[in-house]
C-alpha cells in the first residue's frame, strides 16, 4: 500500500514562503533608532512647555481683575494682549525645536565616529542612503510634529486653565478671544516654512558632522564666516554675507506680507499674523526656496558619500 505522505505533494509539504520585508522597514527603524538614542528630542519640548504652563498659571493671579481692564480697550487691541502668553510659548517651543535640530544634526554622524558605533551601524543591512535620510527626517519632518503637538497641547491647558478662572469668577469664557483654530493654522503654516527654508542649514550642518574629526561647531560655522569676511576685505562687497543673513532670516519676509502692510493693517505696534497674512504663493516662487533646496540635495548627497568611506575617529 502506498504510503499517504509519499501521495502527497511536495509543495504542501514546504512552510509558505515568509512576505518580502517592504522597502519602508529599515527606513523606519531608523528614525526608530534616532528617537531612542537621543531622548532629548522629546524631554526638552516637554520641559519648555511644562515651563510656559506654570509661568502662566503663576501669571493668570489676579486675571480676572486685569481681563476687565483688557475688555476695555479697542478689539484689535484686546486680542493682542490676550494672546501675548499663548504666542510667547509657540515662539518658545519653536526655538526649542530649531535648537533641538540644530544640535542634532552636529552630532548625528559626529557621534557614531565618536564612540565607534559606526562599525556596529555599518554591519547592519541599511544603506548609508537610508541612515542619512532617518537623520535628516528629523529635523525636517519629526521635531516639526513634536513642536506643533506640543504647542496645541501647551495652549489647550493655558486656555481651560483661564476659563477655568474666568468662569469662577462670574465671567463668561468667550471673552478669552483666543482662536486656536486659526493659530493652530498659522502655526502649521510657520512649521513648514521654517523648516523648508532652513533645509540647507540642517544638511550642511550634517555634512559637516560626518567630515569634521574635531570641534563640528567650529567647522560649520567658521569656514562660511570666513568666506564672508575675505570677500568684504578682499573686494569690498558683502555678497556671500547677504546670502547668510538671508538664508537666517529671510524666510520670514518670504513667507508672510510684508511687515509694513501687515502694520498698516492692524493699526497696532505689534501686528498680529493671522491667516490673511499668509503669502503661499509667494514663498514658493521664491528662487532663493528653490536654490536653497538644491543645496540641501547636494549637501545630503556628499553626506551619503562621507559615511560610506569615512572611519572612526
Amino acid at each position: 500500500m502506498t504510503n499517504a505522505a509519499d501521495a502527497m505533494d511536495p509543495a504542501a509539504l514546504d512552510p509558505p514562503a515568509r512576505p518580502a520585508p517592504a522597502k519602508t522597514r529599515p527606513f523606519y527603524w531608523s528614525v526608530r533608532r534616532e528617537l531612542w538614542e537621543n531622548r532629548s528630542l522629546h524631554i526638552a519640548p516637554l520641559a519648555v512647555a511644562a515651563i510656559c504652563v506654570v509661568g502662566f498659571v503663576i501669571s493668570a493671579i489676579g486675571l480676572p481683575e486685569r481681563r476687565q481692564g483688557v475688555l476695555a480697550l479697542a478689539p484689535a487691541k484686546q486680542a493682542t494682549v490676550i494672546s501675548q502668553p499663548y504666542d510667547v510659548a509657540a515662539v518658545g517651543l519653536m526655538l526649542t525645536g530649531f535648537v533641538l535640530a540644530i544640535v542634532y544634526c552636529l552630532g548625528a554622524l559626529h557621534g557614531e565616529r565618536r564612540d565607534r558605533s559606526l562599525l556596529f551601524w555599518k554591519s547592519l543591512p541599511v544603506s548609508d542612503l537610508t541612515t542619512v535620510a532617518a537623520k535628516i527626517s528629523i529635523p525636517l519632518a519629526v521635531l516639526p510634529v513634536i513642536t506643533f503637538v506640543m504647542v496645541i497641547a501647551t495652549q489647550l491647558v493655558m486656555l481651560l486653565w483661564t476659563s477655568v478662572l474666568l468662569v469662577a469668577h462670574g465671567m463668561s469664557p468667550a471673552s478669552t478671544r483666543v482662536d486656536l483654530i486659526q493659530g493652530s493654522v498659522v502655526l502649521a503654516y510657520g512649521l513648514v516654512t521654517c523648516t523648508l527654508w532652513y533645509a540647507p542649514l540642517y544638511a550642511w550642518l550634517l555634512m559637516v558632522s560626518g567630515w569634521a574629526r574635531r570641534v563640528p561647531f567650529l567647522w560649520a560655522v567658521l569656514p562660511p564666516l570666513g568666506v564672508a569676511l575675505l570677500e568684504k576685505l578682499a573686494i569690498g562687497t558683502t555678497h556671500v554675507g547677504n546670502l547668510l543673513l538671508d538664508r537666517l532670516a529671510g524666510g520670514f519676509d518670504a513667507a508672510y506680507v510684508p511687515m509694513a502692510e501687515r502694520a498698516a493693517k492692524t493699526h497696532q505696534g505689534i501686528p498680529q499674523i493671522s491667516v490673511d497674512d499668509l503669502d503661499p504663493g509667494r514663498f514658493l516662487t521664491s528662487p532663493s526656496l528653490w536654490a536653497g533646496l538644491v543645496l540641501a540635495a547636494a549637501f545630503l548627497a556628499v553626506t551619503v558619500w562621507l559615511r560610506r568611506r569615512r572611519e572612526p575617529i
